[in-house]
């Protein structure tokens, strides 16, 4: 732990020329104390670090000295591109590599270019959890399927009362849930919260080169999104209607809609069940008219006269 934070504290100073010990001991978030002794360490090393005395002192590396631990090894320089989704990195136990990789990499920008980490993240940040997301602990079988899956390791894993031997090829964070990707035979979707119990082999696993994560992801979604539009609906739309439609159909049903528009302005329109569609019929107001099933219909004319009734003065 110690030999890390050291080449940390080299990297920050050669990255940014000098920091006081306040500063290095909040990034490093460690105490000044802690900065001064590591300091020390350093010089004994033979590290040329000194300590520059006045108003805008702090420590500095003798000029024109570079480090060459700036070499990405191979887990930092793949934690690197997830460096973009912090908590992510978090959750899989990944964020010590992760930074490490970031001042490396910024260790070995020209000087011109130093503030670019920065000013970046100053002006982009990705935030992968929905909205009202509780701040529940990460899975506990998060962390142990990270390290399979960077290790390319076959794990046996415990999942609804069933035992499963698996190829770990994946994992996707998906509105603030995890999911493992893997392959047994075919390949397979499991959320991780719902893995009883993990344990990762000494046997590892060839990667299908052909397979991509992202492609793979997308066509699932696309078709569980598909599978939960069990029942059709049949409504005449206004012309207003019609432009309605895209703001209120469910993504994965439009295309079909689309697709099945007259000229009258019937359309078939795929949801969920009657009851999701009576709460979209309602946003249209008086742009839609339920034409089938009966049972809709007959929800939203007893919805209208309530709400007539709601705006009719007292007689």
């Amino acid at each position: 732990m110690r030999a890390s934070r050291l080449m940390s504290v080299i990297l920050l100073l050669q990255g940014r020329g000098g920091m006081t010990a306040a500063e290095l001991a909040e990034e490093l978030e460690v105490s000044e104390r802690t900065v001064h002794r590591d300091v020390l360490a350093l010089s004994e090393a033979g590290v040329p670090v000194y300590a520059d005395r006045g108003r805008r002192g702090g420590y500095r590396l003798l000029e024109g000295y570079r480090t060459r631990l700036t070499g990405l090894d191979r887990a930092e320089a793949e934690a690197l591109f997830l460096s973009g989704v912090p908590g992510a990195l978090r959750e899989m136990g990944m964020q010590d590599v992760a930074a490490t990789a970031r001042l490396k990499a910024a260790a070995a920008l020209s000087p011109g270019l130093r503030d670019a980490p920065s000013t970046a993240a100053q002006r982009f940040h990705l935030d992968a959890p929905g909205w009202f997301a509780a701040d529940d602990p990460p899975p506990a079988a998060l962390a142990p399927l990270a390290r399979a899956v960077w290790g390319d390791r076959v794990v046996d894993l415990a999942y609804k009362g069933r035992q499963r031997t698996l190829r770990p090829y994946g994992l996707v964070l998906k509105a603030g849930v995890w999911y493992l990707v893997a392959h047994a035979g075919d390949f397979l979707t499991f959320r991780v919260d719902r893995v009883e119990a993990v344990m990762a082999r000494e046997e590892g696993f060839s990667r299908d080169p052909g397979f991509d994560l992202a492609e793979y992801w997308r066509l699932q979604s696309a078709r569980f999104a598909r599978s939960l539009l069990r029942t059709t609906i049949k409504l005449r739309l206004s012309p207003s209607g019609v432009r309605m439609l895209r703001h209120i159909a469910d993504p994965a049903a439009l295309e079909g809609a689309l697709a099945s528009l007259g000229e009258d302005g019937t359309v078939e329109l795929g949801v969920e069940s009657v009851r999701v569609a009576y709460t979209q019929v309602l946003r249209f107001g008086p742009e839609a008219e339920v034409l089938e099933p009966p049972e809709l219909r007959e929800m939203v004319r007893e919805a209208v006269l309530r709400t007539a009734r709601l705006y009719t003065p007292d007689a």
